[in-house]
């Protein structure tokens, strides 16, 4: 097997064999944030791929690997998509939401973390590169942890993959395939649209917001007869509660020092947190112009 870099979370492998190509993922189980629901994201998959969403066809799944078969394309880059990818980003959504799929697990949402006063003052005594930054954010942290427990979700409650990124996805021959399932799960259903178009609508920071494109994800979903929620902050919780806890736990490996044997290398971690230590503050204050989108 072939590794191939690049892993935000687990660490994968290409298998080339008489029988094909694959692609192997190994999990991380050293210091997972969640509990993998294996059965019911395979039994998800199985269903999605069986109804034509376009992604690689789920081979094999069990607590520590999953196999799906290769699919060749194009990354897509942390940009503005095309309308029409969009579209149809908006159309897929809408058909992974109308599947009819026994979902077991329901899961108990725990209070966000509020240790962010200790995590500043660990990274300073341990030397860290952007203790500097971390400690002068910490309140921004703590009032973005407290937006995540408070703000209303309005629903309605949907079983759905949960991250379509610029890099949980290909493009061949122009057209989307979607990646990486394993968050798969239930979520209110505008959160799930807002993380969505919001990020196939900029770049790498939010200076570059396309509102066309953010609309023609919403566009699409209705053309794939979809109805969209209500407006309001509870589109875009999901992305910052998701991306806050996801910068914590990457401020936790390094402040371990160790590489481990599975997750992001520590080099990966340490480029994530300083993305999540400069990106969080702006997208949480750009709240505001973010739901005029919406209008």
């Amino acid at each position: 097997m072939i590794r191939v870099h690049g892993g935000f979370a687990n660490r994968m492998y290409r298998l080339d064999t008489d029988q094909g190509s694959f692609a192997v993922k190994e999990l991380n189980l050293v210091d997972r944030r969640w509990t993998y629901r294996v059965e019911d994201v395979f039994r998800f998959e199985r269903a999605a791929f069986a109804a034509g969403i376009p992604m690689p066809e789920p081979i094999s799944a069990s607590h520590d690997t999953l196999v799906h078969r290769w699919v060749e394309g194009e990354k897509v880059p942390e940009a503005p998509v095309s309308a029409a990818y969009a579209c149809e980003i908006g159309e897929i959504l809408a058909r992974i939401h109308a599947l009819d799929v026994a979902w077991t697990h329901v899961s108990i949402e725990e209070p966000t973390s509020r240790d962010w006063p200790e995590l500043a003052a660990r990274a300073a005594a341990t030397g860290q590169p952007w203790a500097d930054e971390l400690a002068s954010h910490v309140e921004t942290f703590l009032a973005i942890a407290h937006f995540v427990d408070t703000c209303e979700r309005p629903g309605p409650i949907v079983l759905t993959h949960r991250d379509i990124q610029p890099w949980n996805l290909l493009a061949r021959e122009g057209r989307p395939v979607v990646l990486d399932w394993e968050l798969s799960g239930m979520l209110d259903l505008s959160s799930e649209l807002g993380s969505t178009a919001l990020s196939l609508a900029k770049g790498p920071g939010f200076d570059d917001i396309k509102p066309a494109i953010f609309r023609s994800v919403l566009d699409g979903y209705v053309e794939g007869g979809g109805a969209l929620p209500a407006s309001g902050p509870s589109w875009f919780v999901f992305m910052i509660g998701g991306w806050l806890g996801h910068t914590r736990w990457n401020i936790l490996r390094c402040l371990a020092g160790v590489e481990t044997s599975t997750g992001p290398d520590l080099a990966l971690s340490h480029e994530a947190v300083r993305n999540g230590v400069r990106g969080l503050p702006d997208l949480f204050g750009r709240l505001p112009e973010l739901e005029v989108l919406l209008v």
